[in-house]
C-alpha cells in the first residue's frame, strides 16, 4: 500500500476508534466493543499485526473487554500486546511499561494479585530508573502497588508506600491538591486496617475539612469522605486534641 493511502487508512480507522470511545461514554459498551473489534480486524489486514496502530487497537479492544467484564479475553490480548512491544521496542519503552501496567490491572480483576504485584514491581523499578522517583508516573505506580499489597493483606507494606507517595505529593503539589487528598484518604484506609484508628480519623477529618473548603459541602468527594468520617465516629474511635 502506498504511504499516502496508508496514512488515509490510519486516519479513517482513528475516527472509528473515536466513535467507539463516544459509544463507551454513552454507556453503549457492547457497541464500543464491536467497533473496536472491527477496527482491529481491518488494521491487521491492511497494516499488519505488528504495526504500532494495530498494537494500540489491540490494547483498546482489551480495554473494552474490561469495561464489559471480559477479563480473561482482556488478559489474552494484553499478553500479546506486551510480548510484541517487548520484542519491537524493548522492555524499558514507555509503551511497554504501559502494557505491563494495564495487564497488572487485568490480573487484579481476575483475583491474580500476586501476578499483578510482580508486574507492578517491575514497572515501578524500571520507571524509577528511567524517569526518577518523583515523576507522576512513578507515584501512580507506587499507589497501584500499594493496592496490590492491600489486596493480599500486606497493609504494612502498603502503608510505607502510601506515606512516601503522600510526602512527595505534599512537597510538589501542596496539601490541598486533589491527588494529595486522594493519597491521604488511601493512607487512612491502611491505618484503619492496621488498627491505627486515631491516625485514620485524623487524616479523614483533614481530608474532609479541606474538601469542604475547596469544593464545597455538596461536592461528591466531600459527601463521600463525610460519610466515611461519620462511620469512624459511630464506631467509637475518638481523637484526643
Amino acid at each position: 500500500m502506498k504511504k499516502s493511502n496508508q496514512d488515509n487508512t490510519i486516519q479513517v480507522l482513528g475516527k472509528l476508534h473515536q466513535f467507539a470511545v463516544t459509544y463507551w461514554f454513552q454507556g453503549k459498551t457492547t457497541s464500543a466493543e464491536k467497533l473496536e473489534s472491527k477496527v482491529l480486524n481491518m488494521q491487521q489486514k491492511i497494516l499488519g499485526t505488528e504495526h504500532p496502530e494495530t498494537i494500540w487497537s489491540m490494547a483498546n479492544l482489551a480495554l473494552q473487554y474490561k469495561n464489559i467484564g471480559k477479563y480473561t479475553e482482556a488478559v489474552q490480548l494484553e499478553i500479546t500486546v506486551l510480548n510484541m512491544r517487548k520484542r519491537i521496542y524493548g522492555s524499558e519503552h514507555p509503551d511497554t511499561l504501559w502494557a505491563m501496567g494495564s495487564l497488572a490491572i487485568s490480573y487484579k480483576n481476575l483475583g491474580k494479585h500476586m501476578d499483578a504485584e510482580q508486574l507492578e514491581i517491575k514497572v515501578l523499578n524500571m520507571r524509577k530508573k528511567i524517569i526518577g522517583n518523583d515523576h507522576p508516573d512513578v507515584l501512580w505506580g507506587m499507589s497501584n502497588l500499594a493496592v496490590s499489597y492491600k489486596n493480599q493483606g500486606g497493609y504494612s507494606d502498603a502503608e510505607k508506600l502510601e506515606v512516601e507517595v503522600l510526602d512527595i505529593r505534599n512537597k510538589f503539589l501542596g496539601s490541598e491538591h486533589p491527588d494529595t487528598l486522594w493519597c491521604m484518604a488511601n493512607l487512612a484506609t491502611s491505618y484503619k486496617k492496621l488498627g491505627k484508628h486515631t491516625d485514620a480519623e485524623q487524616l479523614e477529618i483533614e481530608v474532609l475539612d479541606m474538601q469542604k473548603r475547596i469544593f464545597g459541602n455538596d461536592h461528591p468527594d466531600t459527601l463521600r469522605h463525610g460519610e466515611f468520617s461519620n462511620i469512624i465516629q459511630k464506631s467509637g474511635w475518638r481523637l484526643k486534641f
